[in-house]
């Protein structure tokens, strides 16, 4: 099996079922934890040098820290619904507690913080949607917490992709420290299927084609993006979900195209497919 991809494990006896640490991806600042929570169960995350951006992908929960509480959070039970999520970003060195209002699927995004920002809610209000891209390069993209929100690593986005179209494509990647052309980022998808017997694949690859791997990913999964280009695609049937987290040493999603596909970003492409 890849080394990039991380496979969804039964709920263990804390509900987690992903852990994708910088030591065992081989990078350096991206963390990716995923839980399932039964109603009433309750969660407790020691603060620590990260700092934490909390998605309810699907359920509710009452999140607390030593400041702040926020009560019954939460307005979808399946990602699929297209709502936008619930999401609490904790800062730096601050513990906090979850607490399953109803079966929860939490998904905690992490990378290493200073403190600058404070602990807030991140409420459906607060989150921009966009859709991008044309014909079978359609995606709908949820940006909980972009670059021009308040954190001081993380990038976290969740982006739906409909059956039979291609995702995070063109091929893009941002691997080198280049800017203001290119920034070094770490990335994690957490990948949820509909139906959930269903599968997608994703291709990880360099220009020289040192890294080249391409995986089928089932539902809960997780795939690892330590370089390269990063492109996903489905299969008739079957919608795609998933869930970025990136980090890198500077905290701006700068990227670069790959030359060969960069025509599918063109009007020629748009005109075409224009409905």
């Amino acid at each position: 099996m890849s080394s990039l991809l991380s496979k969804y494990q039964a709920p263990d006896a804390q509900g987690r079922t992903q852990h994708v640490t910088p030591e065992n991806a081989g990078w350096q600042h991206v963390g990716f934890k995923a839980y399932e929570l039964e109603p009433g169960q309750t969660l407790t995350l020691t603060g620590d040098e990260n700092e934490y951006c909390l998605v309810l992908v699907a359920g509710k929960a009452t999140v607390k820290t030593k400041d702040a509480i926020f009560e019954d959070i939460g307005d979808r039970m399946d990602p699929f619904e297209r709502k936008k999520p619930y999401a609490v970003y904790v800062t730096q060195g601050e513990s906090c507690e979850v607490v399953a209002n109803t079966a929860l699927e939490l998904a905690v995004c992490l990378a290493p913080g200073i403190g600058t920002h404070p602990t807030r809610l991140i409420a459906p209000s607060d989150i921009d949607a966009e859709q991008r891209g044309h014909g079978y390069n359609k995606r709908h993209v949820h940006n909980i917490l972009p670059d021009y929100k308040e954190a001081d690593s993380l990038l976290v986005v969740e982006v739906f992709t409909d059956e039979g179209c291609t995702s995070s494509y063109p091929s893009h990647k941002h691997d080198t420290d280049n800017e203001p052309h290119e920034t070094y980022l770490e990335e994690t998808y957490y990948h949820r299927l509909n139906p959930a017997q269903g599968f997608c694949f994703q291709r990880v690859y360099t220009d020289d084609r040192s890294l080249d791997e391409s995986v089928a990913v089932y539902n809960k999964d997780v795939v690892k993006a330590p370089k390269g280009y990063h492109p996903v695609a489905t299969v008739a049937g079957y919608d795609n979900y998933y869930l970025n987290v990136m980090a890198g040493p500077a905290r701006k999603w700068l990227f670069t195209w790959e030359e060969d596909h960069n025509w599918v970003n063109s009007e020629i492409y748009a005109r075409k497919h224009a409905e």
